[in-house]
């Protein structure tokens, strides 16, 4: 009864969020302003010193503008832009290991001091191995990683905050449900205005800091999830 308890209160609010799920799909979030989030905390980074842009008498161009009158592109808080998430990761890792170690140490006393032949307990020694021990150690690893991970996301993101240096820190929130499951893609991170595509596009590689979650909840994701208190054996119990 007292692991039980402590279960269900290790589990704190994912419990009662599954439990409020049962019988009906996994509610999806409302929208909301990311910067209104609990968690969300305004981005400092180091800065270069602010240098004022010359200005042109007469002249129609703006630095950093693409087109001749007006840049499509996000550039002020609340503007959108599209992020392209394109992740192709393959690794494999193998390792070998022997190890092996041989000793062996000897010790005499060939008089010690007189008292070989006066004590009883040494009448059956020698004096010259007084002391003998070997040792003999052997051990033999193998292990083997090997991962493949293809993550492709296009979503909206939104910008929510302009760095002194020009920079855009941009949010990206999408949430899918199907069925009884529900998909939540996260993406966060620092671009710079000239990295965005003429359509408004940021490739996922581009992003400094980046964040990106791809997850959910749902029947599905409960099955494939152990439980908690396997969760707890697995960390306490030592072998």
């Amino acid at each position: 009864m007292s692991l039980l308890i402590c279960c269900v209160t290790l589990s704190g609010c994912g419990v009662a969020d599954r439990l409020s799920d049962i019988g009906r799909p996994p509610a999806m979030t409302q929208m909301s302003d990311p910067t209104q989030a609990p968690d969300y905390r305004p981005l400092t980074m180091p800065m270069p010193p602010l240098q004022a842009s010359p200005t042109e008498i007469a002249s129609l161009w703006r630095p950093g503008s693409r087109a001749f009158f007006k840049d499509e592109r996000a550039a002020q808080v609340g503007d959108i832009l599209t992020i392209l998430v394109n992740i192709t990761d393959a690794a494999t890792v193998n390792d070998n290991t022997t190890a092996s170690r041989t000793g062996s140490e000897g010790l005499g006393v060939p008089s010690l001091f007189g008292l070989t032949s006066k004590l009883k307990i040494l009448e059956a020694a020698t004096g010259q191995d007084l002391v003998s021990t070997n040792s003999n150690n052997a051990n033999a690893g193998t292990g083997k990683i090997s991962r493949a991970e293809v993550v492709t996301l296009r979503l909206a993101g939104v910008v929510t905050q302009v760095l002194p240096n020009g920079n855009l820190v941009i949010a990206a929130r999408q949430e899918m449900r199907v069925n009884s499951e529900l998909r939540v893609l996260l993406v966060s991170g620092i671009v710079r205005p000239q990295d965005i595509g003429a359509d408004n596009t940021i490739t996922h590689d581009r992003l400094a800091e980046a964040r990106i979650s791809y997850g959910g909840k749902g029947q599905l994701t409960d099955l494939q999830t152990p439980r908690y208190g396997q969760q707890l054996m697995d960390i306490l119990l030592p072998f």
